[in-house]
């Protein structure tokens, strides 16, 4: 067996314990208050994954419009060297434009986890 297919079947021989056992490791009895209530631990672990699926997917579309935007102002420098000032201006205004739909998913990000209404519901 290679290295690299032991170390799958490692992973996933520990993964698959870590499944089973978990029940048993997160398995707590009942305080004298009565049975605990997670709900706002599923809420904060919702709002972080929620936070990072946001700003995950708000960067792949303005990272590839940068990539373009660099793409098609070298080939046209490369055509025509006399208009390099206007290009750059042209593509600079355009990556700036571009790059404020990665910052309105940061916004949004840091609302999901700094300011999430959720849990003052929960916690209140």
């Amino acid at each position: 067996m290679s290295k690299g297919l032991k170390g799958v079947v490692m992973f996933l021989m520990v993964l698959g314990l870590v499944m089973a056992l978990s029940s048993f490791a997160m398995a707590a009895e009942e305080g004298a208050a009565g049975p605990i209530d997670y709900s706002l631990a599923i809420v904060i672990a919702a709002s972080v994954i929620g936070a990072g699926l946001a700003m995950g997917l708000g960067a792949i579309g303005p990272g590839g419009g940068l990539g373009q935007a660099a793409s098609g102002a070298a080939n046209a420098v490369g055509r025509n060297p006399e208009a390099q000032g206007k290009i750059l201006l042209t593509m600079l205004v355009g990556m700036a434009m571009t790059e404020a739909v990665a910052i309105y998913a940061l916004v949004i990000a840091l609302v999901i986890v700094y300011a999430n209404p959720l849990v003052g519901l929960i916690a209140g």
